[in-house]
């Protein structure tokens, strides 16, 4: 990435699984931020990856009895996920397939939207280090595990085994974040969209007001 091309921030918006990271960026948006949902932008490299994934896992799949591919021909992501969120080992075969090229595509986002700040919305950045090493700032949301949980099992319909392993594989993620040279600010999301609006853009009239990062003072 040419990052002196650059004259506006990137950030990273991170947390754990359901803490609140897509409203999060919904609300940067709505204050023109260019946001990228990291998550969707892996599914895209999942699908580019597919020949090589479905031979990466498919001793597992047999020995799971499941299929890695659903009826219509796709692949079958929660297949996938009960393998990698199961078993360290899958876990890391498959970042090493799917981080690279997951960070090329974030990479094109960024590149692609010069003129506005970025923020990239993604729960595991610090395992693409040269991207996180681009981010001028940090936004780590979170919420208590009790509500995380009752928000995963009311969206994604996940056994409580199937979200407490995805939660295990997400254990001390802001310890990891700890590590860059970025700003972190974090925000505890316990309230309604309303009262997570109003700290989202405490955060930005700071920025603002200081100048932060290429942002111009209002």
């Amino acid at each position: 990435m040419n990052n002196e091309a650059r004259t506006l921030p990137i950030i990273c918006i991170t947390g754990p699984m359901a803490a609140g990271k897509n409203l999060v960026s919904d609300i940067f948006e709505a204050n023109g931020w260019a946001c990228v949902d990291a998550d969707k932008v892996a599914h895209l490299a999942l699908k580019q990856l597919e020949s090589e994934i479905i031979q990466l896992h498919s001793v597992a799949a047999e020995k799971l009895n499941i299929s890695l591919k659903n009826p219509d021909g796709s692949l079958n992501r929660k297949a996938i996920g009960k393998i990698v969120f199961s078993d360290p080992e899958a876990l890391a075969k498959h970042e090493a397939l799917i981080h690279p090229a997951t960070e090329k595509l974030l990479i094109d986002f960024v590149n692609n939207h010069k003129n506005q700040p970025v923020g990239i919305n993604a729960t595991v950045l610090y395992k693409t280090p040269n991207l996180l090493a681009r981010c001028n700032a940090i936004v780590f949301v979170n919420a208590p595990k009790i509500l995380r949980m009752y928000r995963v099992k009311k969206r994604d319909k996940l056994s409580f085994l199937q979200i407490l392993l995805r939660f295990r594989s997400q254990k001390n993620i802001f310890a990891k974040y700890k590590k860059s040279n970025a700003d972190i600010y974090k925000v505890w999301n316990i309230g309604n969209s309303y009262a997570l609006k109003r700290k989202i853009e405490r955060i930005l009239l700071i920025w603002n007001k200081k100048g932060l990062y290429g942002l111009l003072q209002q």
